[in-house]
């Protein structure tokens, strides 16, 4: 459940989608060409979901855990094969979220051609801040994006970079899935991910969204 920003309302979500490299900054610093290729997804357990203000165990089985801030889509109306020029009146509203990465399980995981499950579908993986519903058609196509770590600037760049919008996601993904209302979908992380450890306080922000703040928990879980 994410709680709706000025209301005791929560939303309560259904599945959790994720787009990979979908800044080209974070697409090269990953070592990859930023071509625009068809968007790719994977997905989170719906009990990874975190809230803010709340302190996590450090992940299991990993010693080079990254943050990677997003802007998280909610879906609020059932759909497939949906039309990029319809697809933002299915988009209920908006969040701030951070996707936690095992990224040498995920590097390992790469190298031999395997799935990334490990990687990214993992306890305590899915944090958002409060959710802000759309309204009167006004959805967030321009906004700072950042992310700090003990108070120093890791990420910083604008969702306007992205190279794949909201809506054309939104669409790309109804053609696999019929999306339906509780669905979120995480859209993607700028340059600048890297390692977190034990004590470390994250905050992620996105220009006129609630901010979100988590905690790690000292000597990790």
């Amino acid at each position: 459940m994410i709680p709706l920003a000025g209301s005791d309302l929560k939303f309560p979500v259904r599945r959790i989608f994720c787009i990979g490299r979908n800044y080209s900054d974070h697409v090269r610093e990953m070592g990859f060409d930023p071509k625009r290729e068809e968007p790719f997804f994977f997905t989170k357990p719906a009990d990874a979901l975190v809230n803010d203000g709340a302190t996590i165990d450090f992940p299991l089985g990993s010693a080079n855990v990254h943050h990677e801030v997003e802007l998280v889509a909610a879906i609020g109306r059932q759909g497939s094969n949906i039309p990029v020029e319809r697809a933002q009146d299915h988009i209920f509203g908006y969040a701030v979220g951070n996707d936690l990465t095992r990224r040498d399980l995920q590097i390992a995981a790469r190298d031999r051609g395997r799935p990334w499950d490990i990687s990214k579908a993992f306890d305590q993986s899915a944090h958002v801040a409060p959710l802000v519903p759309v309204k009167g058609g006004a959805h967030l196509k321009k906004a700072r994006i950042k992310l700090a770590v003990n108070g120093e600037t890791r990420q910083d760049s604008d969702i306007a970079e992205m190279v794949w919008s909201v809506p054309e996601l939104v669409a790309h993904l109804s053609r696999f899935q019929v999306l339906m209302p509780g669905d979120i979908v995480y859209t993607g992380t700028p340059a600048g991910v890297g390692p977190l450890k034990p004590s470390d306080t994250l905050e992620a922000s996105i220009e006129g969204l609630p901010s979100l703040t988590i905690h790690i928990a000292h000597g990790g879980g």
